[in-house]
């Protein structure tokens, strides 16, 4: 039987931002024990390790680059000052 200790739920419970009070950390360790038993009951002899479910593929495309931009004709539906572009700040929330 895998034995999951206090820390290891309270590790568990902190990576997942799981509030777990004093009073319910014995339950969760008979519950993570369980679930690690039932894993070490699954037969993985002839499964390949891998780092994810599915495999990944690259779906960007090349990035070419097709002219110059008109500065002006970015700018004409802005309401922007000294030819750049204004965003909201994200920290404080808003432009001064």
């Amino acid at each position: 039987m895998t034995q999951i200790t206090e820390e290891q739920v309270n590790t568990i419970a902190q990576l997942a931002e799981l509030n777990v009070d004093t009073k319910s950390i014995q339950e969760y360790m008979q519950s993570c024990s369980d679930i690690a038993d039932s894993l070490n009951e699954v037969d993985t002899e002839n499964v390949e390790p891998m780092i994810r479910g599915i495999e990944l593929e690259n779906v960007f495309r090349d990035d070419i680059v097709t002219g110059d931009v008109n500065r002006d004709a970015m700018l004409s539906n802005t309401t922007s000052r000294a030819g750049c572009y204004v965003v909201p700040r994200t920290i404080d929330g808003g432009v001064e």
